[in-house]
């Protein structure tokens, strides 16, 4: 390709609503085009990246034995009632009607799909067991896309879905994806670690999370591990040994009463007012889960990781109460408390979901449902309310992990793919079934694997960029090589250029020959924003027989022969295909 053909416009500055580097650096290198919030034109040399990403994963999903299909964009609802997801999924599910007013929504995910094809196709054990994939775009109406191409609305994804006859077969292909995501990352030049996770809205028992870490702003996920051993989760999901309470030997309070604690909206005023450390408080929230109110009680030391309270009441969508909606559901008890003298005393009808550090806590300080007043000296049996303990504590840095005690560690993790055991949770409902030997019908076991073609591609950037530009893992570059004569009007420059972008071209290298009439210095800088790994020059020294080749990954600089550095790079692009 030539550079004064090649469909590219790259950037003075990055766009104005960009806010991490994958975003910047893709916007003004040309490779992507914001339409619409969250909604992104891909651009020749991104579609080039994407569909490169897409063969390494279409590669080895079939290496490890998965069929590819393709399932329709656009779903009816009856599909989704089936499941029980229709009404329950949220607002990020596109719903709209036909011409017919039929009731349809765009594919976030193809669960309900491919039950739907698995039960009209595979009828007996004998079929079993099957793996199906698909590559294509989705559509999750986000209420806030951010973060460029890591969390859009419109995204390309590859989808597959196992169906076996029992788990210890849902196990097998379990770990066999698992090891197929690890070949797929390493050949996009990305370092993964899998973690487990929540499952979310897809639902099922057991998945797990391929994490790029990173130190930038776009790591949208804690991600909390251990040094000592194998022990690696996400936020959402991770659990520790459960920290003592620190209470400095001293016993605070004789005896159990209401007392005045006036203006004592929070935990820090409350903890300072009575002059006790915050690990003697049980605190109180309020959550509004699927439309209804929830209570959480925790240690007021501690904080509520609301994916686990949200799991815990048996939910898909959360968030904290709002001071309104606190009054009113007082109102209807009997109360005109305010939040901070928020309590479970006579919420008995409520769901009340208590943290396990909850579970050992004595003579603590617990809102009564009165403003300004509390109770102190409490014990659990004091709060009315029969209590179930799980855990829905924000693991901290620091504390203990649960498999071998050492300290856990968090970094910022960038999610690329996840594996999700779904067990019967669709196959159930939607009466997908098989025949066994005996001639009795099981729902399907299934499996559920997703990879975010172009959030690797974005995550790729996150991890290999420097302030010039992008460096592109070579496996997943637009192009692998570009040519650039440092003077067109030089007859010798040129002749030597055209001759490596031939040779090049013809021996499968993808290569780019700047044969644009500017700068040397502007030619540069592009090419280093667009992140080409190899950058030949073919500059003065071309009268020595030396060309300048630069390593954009390392901004190595070697002065080699023309046949040198053809042999070189055609070496480096024939070992990706070992």
């Amino acid at each position: 390709m030539k550079m004064s053909k090649l469909f590219v416009q790259t950037l003075r500055e990055f766009p104005s609503d960009a806010e991490v580097v994958s975003h910047k650096m893709l916007g003004r290198a040309g490779f992507i085009k914001k339409l619409a919030p969250g909604i992104y034109t891909y651009q020749p040399l991104m579609w080039r990246v994407l569909k490169k990403v897409e063969n390494i994963v279409r590669e080895e999903m079939d290496r490890a034995g998965a069929q590819e299909l393709l399932m329709p964009f656009v779903q009816p609802k009856e599909l989704w009632e089936e499941s029980g997801r229709w009404e329950v999924y949220g607002r990020e599910l596109m719903r709209l009607k036909d011409r017919h007013d039929r009731e349809m929504c765009l594919g976030p995910t193809h669960e309900e799909i491919i039950t739907s094809v698995a039960r009209d196709g595979l009828k007996s054990y004998k079929q079993l067991p099957v793996n199906l994939y698909q590559i294509q775009s989705k559509f999750r109406d986000e209420i806030r896309p951010r973060y460029g191409l890591l969390r859009g609305r419109e995204f390309i994804m590859k989808d597959a879905y196992s169906f076996d006859i029992d788990e210890a077969g849902l196990d097998k292909e379990y770990q066999n994806m698992a090891q197929a995501y690890k070949r797929i990352f390493e050949r996009c030049g990305l370092e993964t670690k899998m973690v487990q996770s929540d499952s979310g809205a897809i639902g099922g028992s057991v998945s797990h999370e391929f994490m790029v870490i990173t130190d930038t702003d776009a790591g949208e996920n804690d991600v909390f591990y251990c040094q000592n051993c194998d022990y690696s989760a996400n936020s959402n999901h991770a659990v520790s040994k459960l920290p003592e309470a620190v209470v400095d030997g001293k016993d605070y309070f004789k005896e159990t009463k209401v007392i005045d604690t006036p203006n004592t909206h929070s935990i820090e005023e409350l903890s300072k007012f009575l002059n006790i450390p915050s690990t003697l408080i049980l605190k109180t929230l309020v959550y509004i889960v699927d439309k209804k109110p929830v209570l959480a009680l925790i240690r007021a030391d501690k904080t509520v990781e609301e994916t686990k309270l949200m799991n815990a009441a048996g939910g898909i969508d959360i968030r904290i109460a709002t001071s309104g909606e606190i009054a009113e559901f007082m109102a209807e008890h009997g109360f005109d408390a305010v939040p901070g003298f928020i309590g479970p005393k006579g919420m008995s009808d409520l769901k009340i979901i208590a943290d396990e550090t909850v579970k050992d806590m004595k003579n603590f300080v617990v809102g009564i449902n009165e403003t300004d007043k509390h109770l102190v000296g409490a014990n659990l049996e004091d709060l009315g309310v029969e209590l179930n303990f799980t855990d829905i504590r924000l693991v901290e840095r620091g504390e203990h992990c649960p498999d071998c005690g050492k300290p856990l560690f968090v970094t910022k993790g960038i999610e690329v793919g996840n594996i999700f055991k779904l067990g019967t949770k669709y196959s159930k409902p939607m009466n997908a079934v098989y025949t066994d030997v005996n001639g009795k019908t099981h729902p399907y076991v299934m499996g559920c694997y997703g990879i975010g073609i172009s959030r690797t591609a974005a995550a790729a950037v996150e991890a290999h960029h420097d302030e010039h530009g992008i460096k592109w893992p070579l496996a997943i570059a637009p192009y692998h090589a570009v040519i650039v004569p440092v003077n067109i009007q030089d007859e010798l420059q040129m002749k030597v250029a055209n001759a490596l972008y031939e040779t090049l071209k013809n021996s499968g290298v993808e290569v780019v020959l700047d044969d644009r009439d500017e700068r040397a210095g502007v030619k540069f800088k592009d090419a280093d924003l667009i992140g080409f790994p190899f950058r030949i020059t073919v500059g003065k020294t071309i009268s020595e027989g030396l060309v300048e080749c630069k390593i954009r990954e390392t901004d190595e600089v070697v002065k080699l022969t023309p046949e040198e550095v053809k042999q070189n790079i055609i070496d480096a692009v024939l070992s990706l295909e070992e």
